[in-house]
C-alpha cells in the first residue's frame, strides 16, 4: 500500500510524525539551524543548496522503494507465504538506498536517523529509568536473516515484520520532514564527508550495521562511500592541487570494498592505510584548499581539524568534562600528578590513587580485586586509567558521568581510601608548595571569594592528570597511519583484520580506542551483558548485577562498561572480577559464545551467543594484535 498525504488525514499524519520524532531520548544535532524564509537566487543556487535538493531527492527514492517494494511484500506476506529471497533483496534495496543518505541525516539528524538504522536494543534513560523501543534496519533484519528466518513458519512474525516496516517508513518520511527544515553551510558539508569516512572505517567494515547478513557489509559499506561523490562534484569545479586526485581516491576506496566482498577474508588493514585514510586526509586538505576552515573552535570529543581516525592527538579529552572550568593546563596536570601519588587524600591511611593504579602495570594493580582497607576485597577489578578520558561514563557500571565525580566516590569510600576531600583541603593549604601549585593550576582564584584550595580543585586537578593519560601511539596506531619505519608483525595485522572482521569485536570495542565509546561521534559510552562466569569453568552466573543496582531495568542486569583493550597485555586479570587470568582464556570465552555460549542460563546478553569458531591460529594472530596496542609512554611513576 502506498500512503498518499492529501486533506485533513494526511495533515494530521505529518503531525503525529512530528510529535514521534519529538519523543526520541536523542537530540538533533546542534549544527543546524531554522530554515530562513525566504532565499535569494544566490543562496538556491549554492553548493549547500543543491546538495540539500540532492538529498532531498535520495530520500524520497528510498521512502519510494518502501512503498512499492518492501511494504506490499510485508502486508501480503500477512494472508500467504512470499518468498523469502523477494522480501530480503526489496529489504537490500532500501539499506542500499539509505546508505545514499546515510552521511547527512546521520550527522544533521542523528535522533531520527538512530529509528532508521540504529542498533536493534532498546533505548535506554538512566535518569528517567526509561526504555525505547528500538526501530529501523537493524530491527527487521533478525526477522529476515539468517536460515530459516523466522517469517518464513511463525505468523507472528510476519505480523511484526510488517509492523516494523510501517515504522521504518514512518521514520524515513520524519527525516524528509526534518531535512526540509536544514540549513548548512559548505564546512558543515565537509565535516559530514569526513565523518562519514570515519563512520565507515569504525562500523561500516566491522559489521556492525549487518550482524546477520554478513555478505551484505561490504557492499553497503561501498556504497556509503559512494555517497559522497556527489557532493564532491559540487566543490570540484576547477582544476586545483588536490581535487583532480581526490574522486579517483573515493572511487578507488569503493571499487576496493566492491572487488573483496568476502566478509571474513576482507583485507581491513589495507583498507584504512592504503584508501581509508588518505581519503579523509584529501577532504581536509580540499577543505583548506577552497578556503572553508573546519570548526576548530567548537568543542567535540574528535577534534575538528582531525585528518584521519588514527591520528595521535585526535580526541580532545576536556569534551567530557561537561564544564569549560574544568578544562586541563599544564599546571592543574602537574598539581594533578602530585595530588595522584601523595596519600594525604587517603585521611592518614598510607594509600594513595597509585597504590591501585599502578604506572609500571599500566595504572592497574594485578591482582584480580584489590584489598579494602578494611581487610576484605573490593568487589571489582582495577581498570586501568590509560585512555580513560575518553569515555561518556566512569566506573564498570558508568555511574560516574566523569572523572571529576570519580575521583569523590574512590576518596570517600572507605573500602578503597577512606579520606575526606575536606580534611585533605586543610592540610594541603598548609603546605606552601601546595599553595604556588593551586595558585597556578587556578589564576582565577586570586580573585575568587573562597579559598584557593579547595574540593572542586582537587578534584579537577586529578581529572586534569587523568586526562592527560591519553596514549594513541601504539605500534598498531603507527602502522595503520603509515608512518615511516612503523613495523607490524604479519600475525599482528592478521589479528586486526579479525578483530574488525570475523571476531566482531569491533562492534562493541569501537575503533580506534577499543572501547565503548561509540564512533564517529564519540559522545556515548556503552555497557554489554556477556554472561561472565563466577571462575572459568563455571556454568554459574557471577551475581555481580552491573548497572542494574543503580537503574532496574532489565537489559541492564549484568551489564558492564565496555573497557579499553589497549595495554591489555600489561592489565591482567580480566574482566569485571578479575577471574580471566590471560588473554588466551579471555579469547575463548568469547569464541565459545560467552556466558550463554558456555550454557549459563542469561535470557538477555547482548553478546552473540553463537561460537566464532575461530582456529588456534587466529586466536593467536588476535592476541597478537592486541599486543601491538601497548602505548606506555611517559607514565613512570616520580623518581622512577
Amino acid at each position: 500500500m502506498k500512503y498518499i498525504l492529501t486533506g485533513p488525514l494526511g495533515l494530521l499524519l505529518i503531525i503525529l510524525i512530528l510529535l514521534s520524532s519529538c519523543e526520541s531520548p536523542t537530540t538533533q544535532s546542534a549544527a543546524t539551524t531554522s530554515a530562513p524564509t525566504g532565499q535569494t537566487t544566490e543562496q538556491k543556487n549554492s553548493r549547500p543548496a543543491q546538495l540539500k535538493s540532492a538529498v532531498a531527492q535520495d530520500l524520497a527514492a528510498l521512502l519510494h522503494l518502501i512503498d512499492v517494494r518492501l511494504l506490499p511484500l510485508t502486508q501480503r506476506a500477512a494472508t500467504r507465504p512470499v518468498p523469502l529471497d523477494s522480501l530480503r533483496q526489496a529489504f537490500r534495496q532500501c539499506r542500499l538506498a539509505y546508505k545514499r543518505v546515510e552521511p547527512f541525516t546521520e550527522y544533521f539528524l542523528p535522533a531520527t536517523s538512530r529509528l532508521v538504522n540504529g542498533a536493534p536494543v532498546p533505548e535506554v534513560e538512566v535518569e528517567e529509568t526509561k526504555m525505547f523501543e528500538p526501530a529501523g534496519l537493524q530491527v527487521l533484519e533478525p526477522l529476515l536473516y539468517p536460515d530459516p528466518a523466522p517469517v518464513t513458519t511463525d505468523t507472528a512474525a510476519y505480523r511484526e515484520l510488517r509492523r516494523q516496516t510501517v515504522r521504518l517508513r514512518r521514520q524515513v518520511l520524519s527525516l524528509q520532514l526534518l531535512w526540509d527544515e536544514q540549513e548548512f553551510t559548505d564546512a558543515h558539508v565537509f565535516d559530514a564527508l569526513r565523518q562519514q569516512v570515519f563512520r565507515v572505517v569504525a562500523l561500516g567494515i566491522t559489521g556492525f550495521d549487518t550482524p546477520l547478513s554478513a555478505a551484505a557489509c561490504l557492499p553497503e559499506a561501498a556504497a556509503a562511500l559512494s555517497a559522497l561523490e556527489k557532493p564532491l562534484r559540487l566543490y570540484i569545479k576547477a582544476p586545483r592541487e588536490a581535487a583532480p586526485s581526490l574522486i579517483p581516491k573515493l572511487q578507488a576506496a569503493s571499487a576496493f570494498l566492491r572487488r573483496h566482498p568476502d566478509f571474513a577474508a576482507f583485507d581491513r588493514m589495507a583498507f584504512v592505510r592504503e584508501h581509508a585514510n588518505p581519503l579523509s586526509r584529501g577532504l581536509l586538505a580540499l577543505q583548506r584548499q577552497l578556503g572553508i576552515e573546519p570548526f576548530s573552535g567548537e568543542l567535540r570529543a574528535l577534534r575538528p581539524e582531525t585528518a584521519t581516525l588514527f591520528d595521535s592527538n585526535v580526541f580532545n579529552p576536556d569534551y567530557y568534562t561537561g564544564n569549560r572550568q574544568w578544562f586541563s593546563n599544564p599546571a592543574k596536570v602537574a598539581l594533578g600528578r602530585q595530588l595522584f601519588y601523595d596519600p594525604v587524600l587517603s585521611g592518614g591511611k598510607g594509600r594513595s590513587c597509585a597504590s591501585c593504579h599502578q604506572p609500571e602495570k599500566a595504572f592497574t594493580d594485578g591482582v584480580a580485586r584489590s584489598s579494602t582497607l578494611t581487610g576484605g576485597t573490593l568487589r571489582r577489578n582495577t581498570p586501568t586509567i590509560l585512555n580513560a578520558a575518553l569515555q561518556a561514563g566512569q566506573f564498570y557500571d558508568l555511574r560516574s558521568p566523569n572523572l571529576e565525580n570519580q575521583a569523590v566516590d574512590v576518596i570517600g569510600n572507605r573500602d578503597e581510601m577512606h579520606g575526606s576531600l575536606e580534611t585533605a583541603v586543610g592540610q594541603l593549604a598548609r603546605q606552601p608548595r601546595y599553595l604556588a601549585r593551586f595558585r597556578a593550576a587556578f589564576p582565577e582564584a586570586a580573585t575568587a571569594p573562597e579559598p584557593v584550595v579547595s574540593p572542586v580543585r582537587i578534584q579537577n586537578a586529578l581529572a586534569a592528570y587523568e586526562r592527560s593519560l591519553v596514549r594513541l601511539n601504539s605500534p598498531f596506531d603507527r602502522y595503520v597511519r603509515g608512518e615511516n619505519g612503523a613495523e607490524l608483525s604479519a600475525s599482528a595485522i592478521r589479528g586486526f583484520n579479525l578483530y574488525a572482521g570475523k571476531a566482531r569485536c569491533a562492534t562493541c570495542h569501537f575503533l580506534p580506542l577499543t572501547n565503548g565509546t561509540v564512533p564517529p561521534t564519540f559522545q556515548d559510552s556503552e555497557a554489554e551483558v556477556l554472561g561472565v562466569p563466577t571462575h572459568p569453568g563455571s556454568t554459574r552466573l557471577d551475581p555481580d548485577l552491573g548497572r542494574y543496582e543503580l537503574t532496574k531495568l532489565a537489559p541492564l542486569r549484568n551489564a558492564f562498561k565496555t573497557p579499553t583493550l589497549r595495554n591489555v597485555a600489561l592489565t591482567a586479570p580480566y574482566m569485571h572480577n578479575g577471574q580471566y587470568r590471560t588473554l588466551e582464556k579471555v579469547l575463548d570465552f568469547y569464541n565459545q559464545g560467552g556466558g550463554a555460549g558456555l550454557g549459563i542460563a542469561i535470557e538477555n546478553q547482548t553478546l552473540p551467543p553463537d561460537k566464532l569458531h575461530l582456529t588456534r591460529q587466529e586466536l593467536a594472530d588476535l592476541k597478537a594484535f592486541m599486543l601491538a596496542l601497548t602505548d606506555t609512554t611517559n607514565t613512570r611513576a616520580p623518581g622512577k
